[in-house]
């Protein structure tokens, strides 16, 4: 009882010297509404949790919009291995984004699915049963070989093409280049390298050699040895860039070495001015990819004055909304807490 006392006590001093008053009311989305999407994910950063976090998310990206900044997106390949591809065509296709980062995967499956589509599988299948179905797994995405085949059958003279054309220059293309040619190529209006060429969006890929592009290049240096890509140059041409811009805004899908080479390129103008991450990787390893915001702040990959926000979910349930709620929007919509 005399535990129980001085806690009382305790509340009651608290409750006399402390106010909270300055911040926002935790509370749900009211169903009994009229449903309206926009104040509905409005609703999200009233919620709690990594819900949050979204509604900062939402917030930061319709203040990118509002100010009119340089927005660049960067993402893993399982964001094109999954459905997201298509929003990415959406972002694309209507010049919301003005640069892209990915990996090899993100950007090979890209074709790839001009081809035929991946399928929605499950976690849990057998990896020797779908071995020996000739069938590949992403998650619980599936990804049946003959796609890699008919990828291969687009690639193998695409690539002959490229290494024509750097003897025809009498230098290596440039990854940038790269990527532009490979979406002129494929003129698939599924593909959103096929409307980042004709949008004039450059498509950044640090690691083209991480995947089965870079089994065919290698199989094309065996026979072609002086082919080579200029990957430098391309980091010559984003770290100028950003250097000119005033407001420059950052997306992150995801980590690895797509979330590295987007924020190191803005060290020389000390970071970027918004930056968003949707992942569920944890700074508790070390890893950049886990790396929060401020951790990017004491490299100056995010200027120290920038409003940020880290989403911890899979991107795939998140992107989604965060895309509906800014970018889909006839224009920025305020905030509505």
């Amino acid at each position: 009882m005399k535990r129980q006392g001085h806690f009382e006590e305790h509340c009651r001093h608290m409750r006399e010297s402390v106010t909270l008053d300055e911040y926002p009311s935790i509370e749900g989305w009211n169903f009994e509404k009229k449903f309206d999407f926009q104040q509905f994910i409005n609703k999200y950063f009233n919620t709690g949790f990594q819900a949050t976090h979204l509604g900062k998310a939402v917030q930061i990206v319709n203040k990118m919009i509002a100010d009119k900044a340089v927005i660049y997106l960067c993402m893993s390949g399982n964001a094109i291995s999954s459905g997201l591809r298509d929003i990415i065509k959406y972002l694309v296709k209507h010049k919301k984004i003005h640069g892209i980062v990915t990996t090899g995967a993100g950007v090979e499956e890209d074709i790839i699915k001009c081809f035929k589509p991946f399928v929605v599988g499950d976690f849990d299948i057998p990896g020797k049963l779908l071995f020996d179905k000739g069938v590949g797994r992403i998650g619980n995405i599936l990804a049946p070989f003959d796609r890699y085949l008919y990828f291969e059958e687009f690639i193998d003279p695409f690539l002959e093409q490229m290494y024509k054309k750097q003897q025809k220059l009498g230098r290596p293309l440039t990854g940038l280049e790269f990527t532009r040619e490979l979406g002129l190529a494929i003129n698939n209006e599924d593909s959103y390298l096929y409307w980042a060429a004709k949008n004039d969006i450059p498509v950044y890929c640090p690691a083209p050699q991480d995947g089965t592009l870079g089994d065919l290049m290698y199989f094309l240096k065996k026979r072609r040895k002086d082919f080579t890509l200029d990957l430098i140059d391309d980091m010559r041409v984003l770290n100028d860039f950003t250097l000119q811009e005033k407001k420059m805004g950052a997306i992150v899908l995801g980590g690895g070495v797509a979330k590295h080479y987007l924020l190191n390129s803005t060290i020389l103008r000390e970071g970027y001015d918004y930056a968003v991450y949707l992942t569920t990787a944890e700074e508790s390893d070390g890893s950049d990819s886990g790396g929060n915001e401020e951790e990017a702040k004491t490299w100056a990959k995010i200027n120290v004055n920038a409003p940020t926000a880290k989403v911890k979910a899979d991107f795939t349930l998140t992107f989604p909304l965060l895309v509906a709620a800014t970018f889909a929007q006839p224009k920025p919509r305020k905030n509505v807490k």
